[in-house]
């Protein structure tokens, strides 16, 4: 079975997700931040990112009782 995939593979394929792999490790770094963020950028952006996913869900909440009194359209 395995002597079936090695034929099967491509070189030029394996050497582009080699190529590929190494670009994505190279974006992975494991030093400390060069710049630290203070509590109230970090308070605004978890405000920003709550606000983000809170809002949509609470207009539709808030409009339930209009979406119910909507007349049903009229099957085709």
């Amino acid at each position: 079975m395995l002597a079936f995939l090695k034929g099967a593979v491509q070189p030029m394929a394996v050497s582009r997700a080699r190529s590929l792999f190494q670009k994505r490790d190279s974006s992975i770094y494991s030093k400390p931040a060069k710049n630290k963020i203070g509590p109230g950028q970090s308070f605004f952006i978890m405000f920003v990112f709550a606000v983000a996913l809170l809002a949509p869900a609470g207009w539709i909440l808030h409009h339930i009782p209009e979406y119910r009194q909507r007349p049903q359209p009229p099957p085709f």
